[in-house]
C-alpha cells in the first residue's frame, strides 16, 4: 500500500486541478455569453446591510409566502422587460415547462429564505457610500439557469463602478 501512497495523491491532486479548471472556465464562459438580467433588490436588516468590505443581497423574486411548500432545489421562471429587469412568474423544481420568452435562475431554499447563489456583494472597504444607492443586482444566467453576479445597478439601470 505504502508504494501506492504517492500515486493517489498525485492523482487526487490532478483531479482536484481538473475540476478547478472546469469550474473557472464554466464562470469565464458565463461572464462572456450570459444574458444580463437585472433583479430588484428587497429591503435588508438595515443592522446586518454593510458588515465591512461586503453587502449582504436580498432579492424582490425571492419575496414567498409560504416558502414550505418550494422544492429545496429548482428554477425560479422570470421574463425579463425592455429595461433587462426580471419578474417572477413561478417557481419549478425542473427545467422544462418553459414558455416563448421566460428565463431560468436557479435556487436553492431552506427553511427560511432562498438562494439563487449571489447574495454578497464584496468591494473595496471604505467604497460603502457609493453602493447604497443599489436598486437592483445585474446577473449574468445561461439557458441552465446558472448565475453569476456582475455588479449593482441604480435606479437608472447603470452599472455603480
Amino acid at each position: 500500500m505504502k508504494k501506492y501512497k504517492g500515486f493517489i495523491i498525485l492523482f487526487n491532486l490532478v483531479l482536484l486541478f481538473i475540476y478547478f479548471n472546469y469550474s473557472v472556465i464554466r464562470k469565464e464562459n458565463l461572464l462572456k455569453e450570459g444574458q444580463l438580467v437585472l433583479l430588484k433588490l428587497a429591503p435588508v436588516d438595515p443592522r446586518s446591510l454593510m458588515q465591512g468590505d461586503y453587502m449582504s443581497l436580498r432579492y424582490a423574486i425571492s419575496d414567498i409566502g409560504n416558502i414550505e411548500d418550494l422544492p429545496k432545489r429548482g428554477y425560479c421562471v422570470v421574463k425579463i422587460d425592455a429595461s433587462r429587469v426580471a419578474h417572477k412568474v413561478r417557481f419549478q423544481e425542473g427545467r422544462l415547462p418553459l414558455k416563448a420568452g421566460e428565463h431560468l435562475i436557479s435556487y436553492t431554499s431552506n427553511d427560511w429564505n432562498i438562494n439563487i447563489g449571489a447574495e454578497s456583494f464584496f468591494f473595496q472597504e471604505g467604497h460603502a457610500k457609493k453602493y447604497e444607492a443599489a436598486v437592483y443586482g445585474g446577473i449574468k444566467t445561461d439557458k441552465n439557469g446558472n448565475s453569476l453576479l456582475v455588479g449593482l445597478y441604480d435606479q437608472n439601470f447603470k452599472k455603480i463602478n
